[in-house]
């Protein structure tokens, strides 16, 4: 037996022990590999791939990272604080407080932690699935790292603790409290609802809704110069999230913008699903939806074609709704812009992995002929995808330490949520994510005819945000080759809502520009210049070459067929779903 050295050097000896190990470990891997038909690590059944080897590999690695782990907890404690080896990343913030690097209790929770959450990262990385199923994997691997960090829970979180120490529970006492008002609610509050009203600090830009069907109201926005756009802008939100993203308040806000520009603005705020609505089909949101506010726009500036902005959901409902318009000969377009939008649905980003055939096949039998996806269950959804920020951050703060939450109005915004008509949502996702037949020309029949993305020939500005996780910028990018003519591509900083909502007078972000479209995303990106600041005056200026000339400004909203029903921010924007 080979001998043992003594243990007066704890890192020479933890590394003995650990080769010993191995040694002991290949050995009974050989022999069951040499059971299962692999030798020296190869397969000789013909199969190509061991999954025991591959589960050798992975364990032995674990336990050397194991051993780097104590290895370094020894010379931390030698060295008095050198830095361990498993650090977490510089965007965590779960583990900021000192107690999780200098307590040797919380950093050895803290780093354990790190170290299966890596384990079991790299086990998905190397699983051999298809392309999809580690996508899914990976999606859901990082759902469960997330839960179980050491910072969710009570015990073993050193802020919460010393919270509760502090304030003699009484922290505890009141996440108790806030934990049973959102459990009333069904939903986490993320945000000090109080400090927000919609037509009050949000939605405040002057307007009037001069049109309104059971799915839609239609704003005209009051001109703030003296003439305006002689062709009208209609835009159209996306219908799973309120429209006033788009209008958050004084300074942030785009339509606030556009009309400063002398844009003569109209935009579509949709109905939040109730019963009565709820049969409503995706042909019902094209023709209730944009279709019918193109008309009513027209009749009002007195024009016959119009300018049109969708974004996200509500640039694809336009896109087919301007193909649906081009099937029947009618031409009722100058120019389109569409914003963080999909049309292909290749790679749909994470949203895509949580959309399987039998979860739709589930909706259509519940809700598919009639009923209402809950807007929270939307919310949900799409919290799980950036989990730690926007789920287990709340939980913690809320529940375990009692405090309140900040005013922030994007959170607010995104907490108002919207919810859908079943007909409407299963339509969209059966063949827009799960069967990605949108882009192909006469696949779908929409509003009664055969849809053609192509045969929509306007001026197209599309813009991508480049950290998007909800439409990839590479899906987005692809959009020019689906339908318009003269596109202009630009991509911004950030993700798909701070991408999208950057004011220029606050200086802040950048975007990338390129006129050669010629080649791939990366093929374009690689040869962009990067420009400080928002993309909003680029695209104010590309509306203006498309310009008929100005007129002067309407003193009065609406005309003798559409007059005005409510000031804007109108009824529909301030029903709750949640």
């Amino acid at each position: 037996m080979e001998s043992t050295p003594l243990p007066n050097d704890p890192s020479a000896y933890l590394q003995h022990l650990m080769e010993v190990g191995e040694q002991s470990m290949k050995q009974f891997d050989d022999a069951v590999a040499a059971a299962m038909g692999v030798a020296n690590g190869e397969p000789t059944n013909g199969k190509g791939f061991s999954p025991v080897a591959f589960m050798a590999d992975m364990q032995r690695d674990y336990f050397t990272q194991v051993w780097r782990f104590w290895n370094a907890a020894f010379v931390r404690a030698l060295t008095f604080g050198a830095d361990a080896r498993v650090q977490p990343a510089r965007s965590d913030k779960r583990f900021k407080d000192e107690a999780w690097a200098e307590t040797p209790y919380y950093d050895l929770l803290k780093q354990s932690y790190l170290l299966a959450s890596k384990q079991l990262s790299e086990y998905v990385e190397n699983a051999q699935v298809d392309e999809r199923s580690k996508l899914q994997l990976r999606f859901y691997a990082r759902q469960f790292i997330d839960a179980m960090s050491p910072s969710n829970f009570p015990a073993t979180n050193p802020d919460v603790i010393r919270t509760a120490i502090k304030t003699r529970a009484a922290s505890l006492a009141t996440g108790m409290q806030n934990f049973i008002d959102d459990v009333r609610k069904g939903r986490i509050t993320r945000v000090d609802e109080s400090a927000f009203e919609v037509g009050g600090n949000l939605a405040n830009t002057p307007g009037a809704v001069i049109y309104e069907n059971e799915l839609i109201q239609l704003i005209e926005y009051t001109p703030q110069t003296a003439e305006v756009e002689k062709t009208p802008l209609l835009i159209v939100p996306p219908c799973i999230n309120k429209y006033y993203l788009l209008d958050l308040g004084k300074g942030n806000s785009l339509v606030e913008y556009a009309v400063a520009q002398g844009h003569h603005v109209f935009l579509i705020s949709w109905r939040s699903a109730v019963p009565e609505i709820g049969h409503l089909s995706w042909d019902d949101y094209l023709t209730l939806g944009p279709i019918k506010a193109i008309d009513v726009v027209r009749d009002i500036a007195g024009v016959d074609r119009v300018h049109a902005l969708g974004f996200c959901v509500g640039g694809t409902i336009l896109s087919c709704a301007a193909a649906v318009l081009a099937a029947r000969g009618e031409d009722k377009f100058v120019t389109m812009t569409l914003l963080t939008t999909m049309l292909d649905f290749s790679d749909p980003g994470e949203i895509g992995l949580l959309i399987d055939d039998a979860s739709i096949a589930l909706r259509e039998a519940t809700i598919g002929r009639g009923g209402i996806l809950p807007g929270k269950e939307l919310a949900f959804t799409f919290g799980t995808l950036r989990a730690n920020d926007l789920i287990w951050r709340y939980v913690v703060d809320s529940y375990l330490k009692g405090a309140s939450p900040d005013a922030f109005d994007l959170l607010y915004w995104d907490s108002d949520s919207v919810s859908l008509p079943g007909p409407m949502y299963c339509w969209y996702t059966r063949n827009a994510y799960l069967r990605n037949i949108l882009r192909e020309p006469g696949k779908t029949t929409q509003c009664g005819v055969p849809v053609d993305l192509s045969a929509v020939k306007v001026p197209l500005y599309v813009l991508a945000s480049r950290e998007d996780h909800i439409v990839p910028w590479r899906s987005a990018f692809r959009s020019k080759d689906l339908m318009g003519k003269e596109p202009r591509f630009v991509l911004a900083a950030s993700g798909h809502v701070a991408g999208v909502i950057n004011p220029p007078a606050k200086k802040k972000r950048s975007h990338w520009l390129n006129d050669d479209l010629s080649s791939d995303a990366e093929g374009w990106l690689a040869k962009a210049q990067e420009r400080p600041g928002s993309w909003w005056p680029d695209w104010d200026a590309w509306m203006k070459r498309h310009s008929a000339g100005t007129i002067p400004a309407p003193t009065q909203p609406g005309n003798a067929s559409y007059r005005t029903i409510e000031p804007a921010p109108g009824r529909y924007v301030k029903q709750k779903s949640n």
